[in-house]
């Protein structure tokens, strides 16, 4: 018999996949960035918390399909 929970659970995953592909994928990377660059520690802690959220504002620039190069250029570029 199947677990209904489970059915429940696995179609919320699905929907975030399809719509914050991006997102979620960037949160990943910047916890497991944030994992490896440290241990433990309140200071570290934030580290990781802030890659995170760097990982999700990368994440989300890629599902609004923003040009990095454009964004690149208006940070580096000359003033």
């Amino acid at each position: 018999m199947k677990n209904p929970k489970r059915g429940v659970l696995m179609g919320i995953i699905q929907e975030i996949l399809e719509k914050h592909l991006g997102k979620a994928v960037g949160i990943l990377i910047g916890i497991l960035f944030g994992l490896l660059a440290i241990k433990y520690g309140l200071l570290r802690a934030i580290f990781v918390a802030l890659c995170a959220l760097a990982g999700y504002y990368i994440g989300k620039r890629l599902d609004e399909r923003v040009d990095f190069r454009e964004i690149f250029s208006r940070l580096f570029g000359e003033r």
